[in-house]
């Protein structure tokens, strides 16, 4: 955005290898933008608008200035001689910013508790496809690893991967291959298991059950996560994008939420009242009250103790309305509202039918590799979960840009990208070891928190880390999560799972949706990622090749929703005559463009830390590895002596 208001008002452009004072920039470009704004063509102006709202898609609040400090420049359509709204999208603290310590506690717990909702919510789910339905302890376990997980995947992130703000948790788009697999007629829950009354958690032949299941699943995850390292380290992940646009984002991104319907309903169904109570409150927290800024008591230095506000609605949305619904439960519980007998409607509302879990599970649990036992491979599963794969790498390129844009740092350049996404890749071949059941993927709900707190440095995000890390270790606290009633986590899921299918649908404002030929490849791939994968669950014996393998991979392949859609998406997007503006390729690039450009702000926020990248730039060979920075002398600081870190890598190691 900074660049088009530049060209459109004759300012000179901004230099790329040395920048300008940015009190300087903003002042001039203010007055040439203002002196001249006049002089354009209302139908200019208008493309303008909409060319740069694409560019951006909404997230156009990055700048840069002298000594690796980054700021940002007020939005287009503000008064630029308003001291307010300067303020208002000035960063606190930018990437490489150390804030103090409480205040990286703070908020990095507060990224934690956004991401609470997506992380919890997956081994939830797991535990239906898995037979644990009614194992309180099990699920608690699985909640405990996934956390765990998900911290230790977010402190290499940080560390030697993107190097962005941003946070790693499970997801979803492994979730939908992971049930489709679990859905198969050898994985298929014994009737036993489905009945509170009769099913023994203790027994060895249930515990056998479920992580036959398991390891089955951690095979796939493993050998797919392979695939998704290579493409990462290697740089392939660029000649993905070439052939990959919104018309094949949209209907799998989508059809994620989409095919968790079942899901949703089948936990909602068991209160519908608790349910609506709980969406309600989510939609009620994050859409009517989220302007609303709470009072709460602070204490600074200066001030000492005294209230400042907060958006606390906008921030825990999920939480807030979980933790209200989960309260009513129990007081209905306590006064015998709810009913006592299990087949009753209405039984599975009750807050004490997993009470003895609290007190079952241990304080510190400590997860390792392969405690589910050794993991097991099937060319089915691998093949499913490499679509869901797949899907996690494009998502992620696009959350790594806008967050290097909510942040205040320079767009990531290509061995950013290509070291993040490799590192995501050994985030999934670990969340596969450890065996939660899913992989990782860069959270895109933490990135927007970073334009609500304009705190983007990274030293946050690796005290969510430590957390998360912690959260894991705590027994008691999966525990705690594990005794959610069942409508209240429905209710979450109506929310949550809705949001997912219009995320998807949202990258169609790339495309132009006035096209017929658009408009019916996204509705045909829509469609058909219904429809087929219905009628594979109805009729499970009509793949019939003779190839038991390959039966397996088919079914698989043709239940997976996201995979159906995606396909013909996929399909038809590079085969249907079509311009690239009109497919949106040319929109899709500019929002997700590279710049290749190595400056002094890019190397103090992508190259590696504690002086790795000065020692790798003495071998020349390593500037063809795609995932190593160029080591050009412009990308170190002057007044850094040579492999010394700064505080900000000083306190990732110790968290690392």
């Amino acid at each position: 955005m900074s660049e088009i208001s530049f060209f459109l008002a004759g300012c000179p452009p901004r230099p790329r290898s040395r920048l300008p004072d940015a009190s300087f920039c903003l002042a001039f470009s203010s007055f040439c933008f203002f002196s001249n704004f006049r002089k354009l063509n209302l139908s200019q102006q208008v493309e303008a608008d909409m060319t740069s709202e694409k560019e951006s898609n909404g997230l156009n609040n990055y700048a840069f200035a002298l000594e690796g400090r980054f700021c940002d420049l007020p939005e287009r359509g503000e008064d630029l001689d308003s001291s307010i709204d300067e303020d208002t999208n000035k960063l606190a603290y930018c990437v490489t910013d150390v804030p103090p310590w409480y205040l990286s506690i703070l908020l990095g717990t507060q990224h934690c508790l956004t991401a609470f909702g997506g992380i919890i919510a997956i081994p939830l789910i797991l535990s239906q496809g898995l037979c644990l339905q009614h194992d309180g302890l099990t699920q608690s376990y699985l909640i405990s690893t996934i956390f765990f997980v998900s911290g230790l995947c977010t402190l290499l992130q940080v560390t030697f991967g993107i190097r962005l703000p941003i946070l790693q948790g499970g997801t979803f788009t492994l979730l939908a291959p992971s049930m489709a697999m679990l859905s198969m007629p050898e994985f298929t829950c014994p009737a036993w298991t489905q009945n509170a009354s009769s099913v023994n958690t203790s027994s060895t032949e249930f515990i056998e059950v479920w992580q036959s299941r398991m390891r089955a699943l951690q095979g796939s995850i493993i050998v797919g996560s392979l695939f998704q390292v290579f493409v990462g380290f290697s740089g392939l992940i660029g000649l993905f994008m070439r052939f990959i646009g919104p018309l094949t984002i949209a209907p799998t991104i989508a059809l994620i939420g989409l095919s968790l319907f079942d899901s949703a309903g089948s936990s909602a169904g068991n209160h519908w009242g608790i349910s609506s109570m709980t969406t309600a409150l989510i939609i009620l927290f994050s859409q009517y009250l989220r302007h609303i800024a709470m009072p709460f008591p602070t204490y600074s230095k200066d001030k000492k103790l005294h209230t400042s506000r907060v958006y606390i609605f906008q921030i825990l949305p999920v939480l807030l309305g979980i933790t209200v619904s989960w309260l009513i439960c129990y007081i209905l519980t306590a006064y015998n509202v709810l009913p006592a007998e299990p087949g009753q409607y209405g039984y599975l509302a009750r807050t004490d039918l997993k009470g003895e879990v609290i007190s079952q599970a241990p304080w510190f649990t400590f997860p390792y590799p392969g405690q589910w036992g050794k993991p097991t491979v099937s060319l089915a599963g691998v093949v499913g979960i490499l679509a869901g794969v797949i899907s996690s790498m494009i998502e992620s390129v696009g959350d790594y840009h806008a967050c290097a844009r909510l942040s205040g740092a320079p767009p990531p350049p290509r061995h950013a990208i290509n070291r993040g996404i490799g590192i995501e890749g050994i985030g999934c071949l670990l969340a596969g070891a450890w065996g939660t059941g899913n992989g990782t993927t860069s959270y895109s709900e933490n990135v927007g928190a970073l334009g609500i707190t304009k705190v983007g440095s990274r030293v946050v995000i690796v005290a969510s880390g430590l957390f998360m890390v912690a959260m894991g270790i705590l027994g008691k606290m999966g525990a705690v999560f594990a005794t959610i009633p069942s409508p209240v986590i429905g209710g979450m899921f109506m929310v949550m799972f809705g949001v997912i299918c219009a995320a998807g649908v949202s990258n169609l404002q790339y495309a132009d949706m006035n096209s017929s030929r658009n408009i019916f490849i996204f509705g045909f791939s829509m469609f058909s990622g219904l429809v087929i994968p219905n009628w594979i669950l109805k009729n499970p014996k009509a793949i019939a090749t003779g190839v038991v393998e390959f039966d397996q991979m088919l079914q698989v392949l043709l239940t997976t929703s996201m995979f159906v859609g995606g396909f013909f998406g996929f399909v038809l997007d590079n085969t249907v005559p079509g311009s690239k503006q009109e497919r949106g390729i040319l929109a899709w690039n500019k929002a997700h463009e590279d710049d290749s450009c190595e400056t002094l702000e890019t190397g103090q926020v992508y190259n590696l830390p504690f002086g790795l990248s000065s020692y790798l730039s003495s071998f020349s060979w390593l500037r063809y590895v795609p995932f190593c920075p160029p080591g050009l002398s412009s990308s170190l600081d002057p007044k850094q002596p040579l492999g010394t870190p700064d505080p900000g890598q000083i306190m990732i190691g110790v968290g690392l």
